[in-house]
């Protein structure tokens, strides 16, 4: 237990020294490689920057790493997707597209929301589908916060966290409130246009 604290330590004392920017670029990294635990980063950004900086960092480089993710696949990497493919799957994916396409934005809210969705796997079928870029960014915007609360609080007290039913309350009251501002929001913005 000692190793594990003295290697976090450093890593914090270490991102404490290359600043803000090598804590955004450590969660654009997540983005890129899923592998990567996306709660240890936020972690290390919230207890080398403080609670409201790293949760910022966090916060703007998740959007960041997502829109980058989605507008790879949207614009560049989509005819190479289709092209490896042979006609049956490209049958069978054309109507899961649609479908991924046309989603309720709330949904999508919730689905961004959610703190065990892989966002790799969503960023990579929203930008092939060819979904709205308005809808998916404000939907990001709506459904990361709960997320990057989440592992942030995670990251930071990861066996408190387990222990407490109490974080699990509080995500689940984000989620509901992450839905309540995305069906204002859809209202006002008319994001489906």
């Amino acid at each position: 237990m000692d190793t594990i604290n003295a290697v976090i330590n450093g890593l914090v004392n270490y991102l404490e020294s290359v600043g803000v920017v090598g804590g955004f670029f450590l969660v654009i990294l997540e983005s890129i490689f899923p592998i990567l635990p996306l709660a240890v980063f936020i972690g290390m950004n919230i207890l080398a920057f403080g609670n409201v900086v790293g949760f910022i960092v966090s916060y703007i480089a998740t959007i960041t790493g997502c829109m980058a993710s989605f507008f790879l696949f949207k614009f560049t990497l989509n005819n190479f997707v289709y092209r490896v493919l042979n006609q049956k799957t490209k049958t069978k994916i054309d109507k899961l597209m649609i479908k991924l396409r046309n989603i309720d934005f709330n949904a999508l809210v919730i689905i961004h929301a959610m703190p065990f969705t892989p966002s790799f796997l969503i960023n990579i079928a929203g930008g092939l589908s060819g979904m709205n870029s308005k809808k998916y960014f404000i939907s990001l915007l709506i459904g990361k916060l709960s997320i990057i609360y989440f592992w942030g609080y995670v990251g930071k007290n990861i066996l408190s966290a387990i222990k407490e039913p109490i974080v699990l309350l509080k995500m689940l009251g984000l989620v509901v409130l992450a839905y309540l501002i995305s069906k204002i929001i859809e209202k006002i913005i008319k994001v489906e246009e």
